[in-house]
């Protein structure tokens, strides 16, 4: 990460996307004493990946997908119905060059050097939204109390801690709890139809609803001075020979001194028009809303179960449950199999949700930007005037406050607090 622009040098900004990372980025771009304008083709903020994840802010799980266990599990999920992972044939083509690249970076070597970088991303960026929601005073149903791990055979419980002691110098803290403790911590899990073994907690994770969260602070980005266009979809890069100097939109060309591409899955498709290639394929993530009633016992920590791939998070009076990956292209329709199967894994750890109305609940599907090599694109790329703030994959919630930071930082021309690349 390096750039040639003075500090204190005040430029016009076009931040490309609203949500979580996008209007993190602008809001910092503002508090720094850029203009900084928004270009978002939805109606708002937070109207797509950002919508409804899963909740949950976590250090504890930093690690890339690319682990050295990945390949084999792949395998085993051909085929299952309900398996946490699937690919679709018209997702095949697009993953000829994403694919191997993917799994070249599986082998261990690669995989922990990533999952270090994130864990420390992850904890910058944890301290960045203390100091946001220490300044700004967001409501987005925050829980600071930790997150908590679940597991259901011994091999899983050890691989898992395992891992956390790689981190635990970078000062992500954990906690063994035993199947009586875990249920004694949340009584909910109590009722759970699944064996339970163990659990970790880890007290320094958070949650929250990110599309609160990312309406509340673009509130207070507006408030600097941010300008947000909506229902403006970008068709491409401006440029004057190499460097980018702009968007060009439906509505026109717009021109500005720097671009900070925030697009999510779109980011390669933008970035090409600039020459630039990003090695980013959209994954399809799930998740569904359940109405809570005031008989409904679940937890009042998030959990993940990171055996099933999923995480179940009390937002206010509702449960969010998500996970699944899917490889399908720019497909962001919705599978009713893959609803129902959240719902009965959610139903599996806390039968009062049996209960739930099918009408009532929120079924929602978006697009992890997830890079070949679990690590996120962030600050200036090889394009002159074209800045990357993208490829968060499965940890967008998780990296955001940190990396909008160093994106701002690399911007107005700081060494960022955390280098990332």
């Amino acid at each position: 990460l390096f750039h040639h622009r003075k500090p204190g040098v005040h430029v016009h900004v076009i931040v490309i996307g609203a949500g979580l990372l996008g209007t993190t980025t602008a809001y910092y771009l503002a508090a720094d004493g850029h203009r900084v304008s928004v270009i978002e083709r939805a109606p708002d903020v937070a109207r797509e990946t950002s919508f409804a994840n899963g909740g949950i802010l976590h250090a504890s799980y930093a690690a890339p997908w690319n682990s050295p266990a990945a390949p084999g599990q792949f395998l085993r999920w051909i085929g299952r119905r309900h398996a946490p992972l699937a690919i679709r044939l018209r997702a095949l083509p697009g993953l000829a060059r994403w694919g191997p690249q993917f799994l070249f970076h599986c082998r261990s070597e690669p995989f922990e050097r990533a999952l270090l970088a994130n864990a420390q991303l992850a904890v910058y960026s944890g301290q960045q939204l203390d100091k946001l929601r220490a300044h700004t005073q967001l409501d987005y149903h925050a829980n600071t109390e930790g997150s908590l791990a679940i597991f259901h055979s011994g091999s899983e419980l050890r691989a898992a801690m395992h891992e956390a002691e790689q981190v635990a110098h970078l000062g992500i803290t954990s906690h063994h709890l035993t199947a009586a403790a875990l249920r004694e911590r949340e009584p909910a899990l109590a009722e759970t139809r699944l064996p339970l073994v163990g659990g970790l907690h880890y007290p320094d994770d958070q949650s929250g609803d990110a599309r609160l969260f990312t309406e509340s602070l673009a509130a207070r980005a507006r408030e600097l001075g941010v300008i947000f266009h909506f229902d403006t979809p970008v068709t491409g890069l401006a440029r004057a020979g190499r460097r980018v100097t702009g968007v060009h939109t439906g509505q026109g060309t717009r021109a500005a001194d720097a671009c900070v591409l925030a697009a999510g899955s779109y980011s390669p498709l933008l970035a090409s028009s600039a020459g630039l290639r990003l090695p980013i394929c959209p994954v399809k993530g799930y998740s569904i809303s359940i109405p809570l009633t005031p008989q409904m016992q679940v937890s009042r920590l998030p959990i993940i179960d990171s055996a099933r791939k999923i995480v179940l998070t009390r937002l206010g009076d509702q449960l969010r449950v998500a996970g699944i990956a899917e490889f399908a292209g720019y497909d962001t329709r919705t599978d009713p199999r893959r609803i129902r199967a959240l719902l009965a894994d959610a139903a599996d750890l806390f039968p009062d949700l049996r209960d739930s109305d099918p009408e009532a609940l929120e079924p929602w599907a978006g697009l992890r930007p997830t890079t070949a090599n679990g690590r996120p694109l962030l600050g200036q790329s090889s394009v002159p005037g074209l800045y990357l703030a993208t490829g968060t994959g499965h940890l967008g919630w998780t990296f955001a406050p940190g990396a909008g930071r160093i994106v701002a930082d690399v911007v107005s021309g700081r060494r960022p607090a955390l280098a990332t690349g």
